[in-house]
């Protein structure tokens, strides 16, 4: 990637470009898969520079906050009032503005009610029925006034989630705009509509958890590289949004417990004493501390105040802002000592009904993510980290809504164990990608739910040794790579065009790193250049070409191939070993040549016919009459004479000192024919089992496929002689089909079982909650 051309026109290009377009070298069979990213990626400039850094003259707009806000119980209705002051830090002049006004995703006249396709299926969730019936009138966001600072209504107007405000008069570089915006909203039943905000309604106590996201009209993106990111939200591409400091005042009824982003600057008038002592103790403590206990928590529950209370919070340099809201909470923390020197308090919300696995896993898991996350990223610089149980899965900075419900009994399952603790390090990683990262997810879902992933594995692997992940390792990418290719589309694709969406924007760029750490680049040199690229755009906007540039620029590995096969493609690994020949040096010495070629002369010789003939007794004439044998009946061709002995003895002593050392060693070759049948190119990995039971494992680099993208021969020297040859041992490359990886051949095993017909209560065959029947005894 010396030389970059721009090749762009309009976003659209970039991220939906074929991989038959890629190719330099089309009809040929190399100089396509390794040929540089010229064409792809966008030109460096001022603003982005070809080392994937940010240029000297990189600049981000700025947005700061000041919102009051009210949610009433009785109507589930949000009110707010919101002062936004916005920093042109560009050096373009800006006659308008554009905001996100995500909660209009469920008006009935949204394109999202209708750019999905529906099907009737023997079972259907109450989403997608009510997706087919149509949702209700009144959601979505009412503006109720836009002014600036002075109280001068602006002109606005709306287009769906988006709304764009005419500026009186032209914004120059380095100048601020004050403005003022009224709202309201009728806050949604996730399970009924879902999304990802609104209310959780518990019918048995009349009560209601809130978790308000994407709720105010917030500053879209305005970029280097793409201007305005005004793609409308219709549910799967995410945010684009730009950093700020928010001060946000939340009124809710007095008995309500909020956490929200950032730090709370009146606790004392929120609080009740005890609950005061106890934060005040958990800033002090390594173990988690109940600042509401689930004792208060239930009682809250029970009766409703009438009263009200303002939660007043502040955040400094967050792109967002969320909060959940609830009489029905129990709260723990703890704090984190960092290696960075930062000391955040990791803190958990969740309801009575969680507490068995909430109480127990979720604050230390919270911790444990930071610590972990920043050690192969940057250290986690802001105060605070939450963990929600709401049921739902999904982040904001410094606070996340995480699945995770015991049954009644508080027992649990182990999928509901381990896929509450994988959601908690998840949506607590997202912190970092894309809070702090923060690149556009909106355009590139990858670039967030990827390299989170990516960061969760290696938090869950740093959790438990035999933590079972779902994503990271190759050969669990295997079966989404084997699907046809109408079924798959490249990593690069934007979020509402994603089929196969978790497989694609969380699974494969996750395994993609994980491969790029582990057996492309190493650990050091991964390590380093990732940790470089988290540094290099913490608290910007980085895109894909600065990431890709980042990894190469910092490790002096090219790249090129990979990204090209892995983020731009839909070929999958299938490396295959089509044959093996043995060779060896002639040793020119007749006692052991002369006894080598005897023995295939023999085997070449050999007929069953001959076996069977003497085995019946069959007299044959030249025994029963001797006088037919000649000379050559008894003759030993084999046989070393004394002058084959003395030109061998003449021979040997000729060899000069090296050559002499390479014929004692007595090398084995073998003369591998591999092919790429998948047609995405991969290192070989080889393991070599030897006749005396040792083995050895050797890697080759993918370079080895630059001449040839299909077929490879390589010639292998070995001390000892080879029993077997197998490809991808540790199933580390992602091979689709691990069928040809072995020489010989080795046969698959399955099982079945044989069972009578019948049905079987649920529960009989070991039951999906060994807790609950284990207490049950």
């Amino acid at each position: 990637m010396k030389k970059l051309i721009l090749c762009l026109f309009g976003l659209g290009c970039f991220t939906y470009t074929h991989a038959q377009f890629l190719q330099n070298n089309p009809n040929s069979n190399h100089g396509n898969k390794f040929e540089q990213l010229e064409t792809i990626l966008h030109d460096p400039n001022i603003y982005r520079s070809a080392s994937g850094a940010p240029g000297p003259k990189y600049w981000q707009q700025k947005a700061d906050y000041l919102i009051n806000c009210e949610i009433n119980d009785k109507t589930q209705v949000l009110t707010g009032q919101e002062t936004i002051t916005y920093t042109n830090n560009s050096p373009d002049n800006l006659t308008y503005l554009w905001l996100q006004l995500d909660e209009n995703e469920h008006k009935n006249t949204s394109d999202k009610q209708y750019i999905n396709g529906s099907a009737i299926k023997d079972k259907l969730t109450t989403v997608q029925i009510e997706a087919i019936i149509g949702v209700e009138k009144g959601l979505g966001v009412n503006i109720l006034k836009v002014a600036d600072a002075n109280n001068n209504l602006l002109t606005y107007t709306i287009n769906q989630t988006m709304m764009r405000v005419e500026l009186p008069t032209t914004l120059l570089p380095k100048q601020k705009f004050v403005f003022k915006i009224n709202w309201n909203y009728k806050i949604t039943d996730r399970s009924v509509l879902g999304g990802r905000g609104g209310y959780e309604y518990f019918a048995d106590d009349d009560n209601y958890l809130y978790t308000i996201t994407q709720w105010y009209p917030r500053m879209a993106v305005y970029s280097d590289f793409q201007g305005w990111q005004n793609k409308q939200f219709s549910g799967s591409g995410e945010f684009a949004l730009t950093f700020g400091d928010f001060k946000v005042n939340i009124t809710v009824p007095a008995d309500h417990i909020i956490g929200a982003t950032g730090q709370c600057t009146n606790y004392t008038n929120v609080l009740s004493g005890s609950q005061l002592q106890r934060w005040k103790q958990a800033q002090n403590t390594n173990e988690p501390i109940e600042v509401v206990t689930l004792t208060e928590a239930n009682k809250a529950i029970k009766s409703k105040s009438t009263t009200k209370k303002t939660w007043m919070y502040e955040a400094k340099n967050v792109r967002d802002f969320a909060f959940v809201s609830s009489r029905r909470l129990v709260w723990d923390a703890m704090q984190v000592k960092l290696d960075g020197g930062n000391r955040p308090m990791a803190m958990s919300y969740y309801c009575p009904e969680a507490y068995s696995l909430y109480r127990k896993y979720s604050t230390k898991l919270v911790a444990h993510t930071l610590k972990v996350y920043s050690k192969h990223t940057i250290t986690y610089p802001y105060p605070v980290a939450i963990s929600v149980e709401a049921n739902n899965g999904m982040e904001y900075p410094m606070i996340c809504f995480n699945y995770g419900r015991p049954e009644k009994d508080g027992t649990y399952s182990e999928a509901v164990k381990y896929g509450m603790m994988g959601v908690i390090i998840h949506e607590v990683g997202h912190n970092f990608f894309p809070m702090i990262i923060n690149s556009d997810e909106r355009q590139w879902t990858w670039m967030d739910e990827g390299m989170n992933t990516f960061c969760q594995y290696l938090a869950e692997q740093e959790w438990d040794n035999n933590y079972p992940s779902r994503r990271g390792p190759a050969h669990l990418i295997a079966n989404y790579m084997r699907l046809p290719k109408d079924q798959l589309e490249p990593i690069m694709t934007n979020s509402e065009n994603i089929v196969q969406f978790g497989a694609n924007a969380y699974g494969k760029p996750a395994t993609a790193l994980n491969i790029l750490r582990e057996t492309v680049m190493g650990r050091k040199l991964f390590d380093y250049a990732f940790k470089e690229y988290a540094r290099r755009w913490a608290f910007k906007h980085p895109t894909p070409s600065d990431f890709f540039r980042t990894m190469e620029d910092a490790s002096a590995v090219d790249l090129d191939w990979f990204w090209r096969g892995w983020f731009y493609g839909t070929d999958a690994v299938d490396i295959a070993i089509d044959g093996i020949k043995y060779f060896r040096m002639d040793s020119k010495n007749p006692e052991t040549e002369n006894q080598l070629n005897k023995k295939a002369d023999d085997n070449e010789a050999y007929v069953i016919s001959r076996k069977r003939n003497r085995d019946e007794g069959i007299k044959f004439a030249v025994e029963a009459d001797t006088s037919l044998q000649d000379f050559y009946n008894k003759w030993d061709k084999y046989a070393v004479s004394a002058k084959a002995n003395q030109n061998f003895i003449t021979y040997y002593k000729g060899l000069s000192a090296d050559e002499k050392k390479l014929y004692d060693n007595k090398i084995n070759f073998y003369q591998v024919d591999f092919s790429n049948k998948g047609g995405l190119v991969m290192p070989i990995i080889l393991e070599w089992t030897y006749t005396d039971g040792t083995k050895d494992v050797e890697y080759i680099p993918a370079y080895i496929w630059r001449k040839d993208e299909n077929k490879v021969t390589k010639v292998f020297a070995k001390a000892k002689q080879v029993a077997s040859l197998r490809l991808d041992p540790y199933r580390e490359t992602a091979d689709i089909d691990e069928s040809n990886n072995n020489f010989p051949k080795v046969l698959s095993t399955s099982k079945f079982e044989m069972f009578k017909q019948q049905s079987l209560p649920r529960g009989s065959l070991g039951g999906s909650n060994p807790m609950q029947q284990d207490a049950k005894k």
